[in-house]
């Protein structure tokens, strides 16, 4: 596994080495002691996530607070996204900065987000199958959430505004200046 520090400290993105043959191809998707040791902390999953979404899907910018803040590993099954991730960390010198990357069934980049950044993803294939591992468990007083058009993070979605699928509660999301930590 190759493992790099993105432009958000303590943000990594994790390239798993790949076997091909004439049979396909096999790779160790997740490590513990490797991971951990990659990334200089020792996480602990308890949660596995999976959906499926159309092309165009927004899903964002997603975070929850207090004891029930996440630390994140995400990864794309089928499919690609581009993936968004914003350093909510007030004492974090790249505080408000957002890092986007695609991930893809191609690539089989996984991205490590650590507790106190806000995440959401874009599907830019249909039938598009995202899944991440939590290190705590999802609890809804604890949620909160960003729209993902704020003037003042300026994220470029690469996809016309017009043909973005959000939920309603997602289209409902505060402004980053009105955050919520």
């Amino acid at each position: 596994m190759i493992v790099k520090e993105t432009k958000l400290k303590g943000c990594f993105v994790l390239e798993p080495k790949v076997f091909n043959d004439e049979r396909g191809y096999f790779m160790e998707s997740f490590n513990k002691e490797q991971f951990n040791s990659a990334i200089g902390s020792n996480i602990e999953f308890v949660q596995d996530n999976q959906s499926l979404s159309a092309k165009g899907v927004v899903r964002a910018l997603h975070y929850q607070v207090g004891e029930f803040a996440q630390a994140k590993l995400v990864r794309v099954l089928k499919g690609s996204v581009l993936d968004v991730v914003v350093d909510l960390r007030p004492n974090s010198p790249t505080f408000g900065e957002h890092l986007t990357m695609e991930l893809s069934e191609v690539n089989r980049k996984q991205l490590f987000i650590p507790k106190g950044f806000a995440h959401g993803f874009l599907a830019v294939e249909d039938n598009t199958v995202f899944a991440y591992k939590c290190d705590q468990y999802y609890n809804k007083e604890a949620e909160r959430g960003i729209i993902y058009d704020d003037p003042n993070l300026r994220i470029d979605w690469e996809f016309p505004k017009d043909q973005l699928i959000l939920s309603e509660k997602d289209k409902e999301l505060p402004l980053f200046k009105n955050l919520s930590l």
